[in-house]
């Protein structure tokens, strides 16, 4: 008989899936990477400076747009900061391009545990999955290509908005207000300590973001801040109760330009 839709799969076939990567595993793929015997020193892109941070309604979500190689810039457009479901967003730091793909990774996982249970996974287990993902590429962390996400969503449960962040070892801390990561992440906070509260409207927090960027890229080099010119500005997404939103360019961009502005 040929499946129909709506048919449940047999039950050899859903047993071993309990994620993602257990599908591929039972099929003989491990979901990692590896690096090639005889390439030691390769110098990837590395994405630099994502913040994170609360506000009354949600949680807000930036990244300036810079990856670099060495002392070079790599990559002037690098997108940094991704869904991960309909609810949380997860920004990248570390290199980019096994970053990215182990974004898309995690997106595949949620995506994959919502069919196959019929339901999300919640915001907590959601954060615990991706640092087993992070501890996961510990063997490529320890040759120096080093991954360090920042996860951010609304927890429908709880009704607020919650962040996490992580270690090199895949450990994972839940942050009261912000957390920022990457070359200039110590300049970000330092930012966000003096003008942070936690009542803080959309506008305002869209606001704040863009200065805490300016602010580590003043001090930072590796960190982009925004260039009029080209017209790159960072991206900045914020997740409440109606899900996962893109700021508008025009609206960062003129919270780009107030914060340069003022900036030293």
């Amino acid at each position: 008989m040929i499946p129909q839709i709506g048919d449940r799969l047999p039950l050899e076939t859903t047993t071993p899936a309990e994620s993602f990567s257990a599908l591929l595993r039972s099929r003989g793929v491990e979901p990692r990477w590896d690096i090639v015997p005889g390439t030691d020193g390769i110098d990837p892109p590395s994405a630099t400076t994502v913040i994170a941070l609360r506000y009354a309604g949600g949680v807000a979500v930036a990244g300036d747009r810079r990856a670099t190689a060495g002392n070079l810039i790599a990559h002037r457009r690098v997108e940094k900061v991704f869904p991960a479901d309909d609810f949380s967003a997860v920004a990248i730091s570390g290199v980019a391009g096994i970053a990215v793909e182990l974004t898309r990774l995690f997106q595949t996982e949620l995506e994959h545990y919502e069919k196959i249970e019929g339901r999300r996974l919640s915001l907590e287990g959601k954060a615990n999955h991706l640092a087993s993902m992070v501890r996961r590429q510990m063997p490529m962390a320890f040759q120096g290509l080093v991954v360090i996400p920042l996860f951010a969503g609304y927890d429908v449960e709880a009704d607020e908005g919650r962040l996490y962040s992580f270690d090199v070892v895949g450990g994972r801390y839940e942050e009261l207000d912000y957390t920022a990561t990457g070359s200039g992440g110590r300049d970000a906070r330092l930012y966000l300590r003096t003008v942070y509260r936690d009542d803080l409207t959309e506008t305002e927090v869209v606001d704040i973001a863009v200065a805490a960027l300016v602010a580590a890229a003043e001090e930072d080099t590796a960190t982009g801040g925004p260039d009029l010119k080209r017209g790159i500005f960072p991206s900045v997404v914020v997740v409440d109760a109606d899900g996962y939103r893109v700021i508008d360019e025009e609206l960062v961009e003129a919270s780009a330009r107030a914060a340069m502005e003022v900036a030293p």
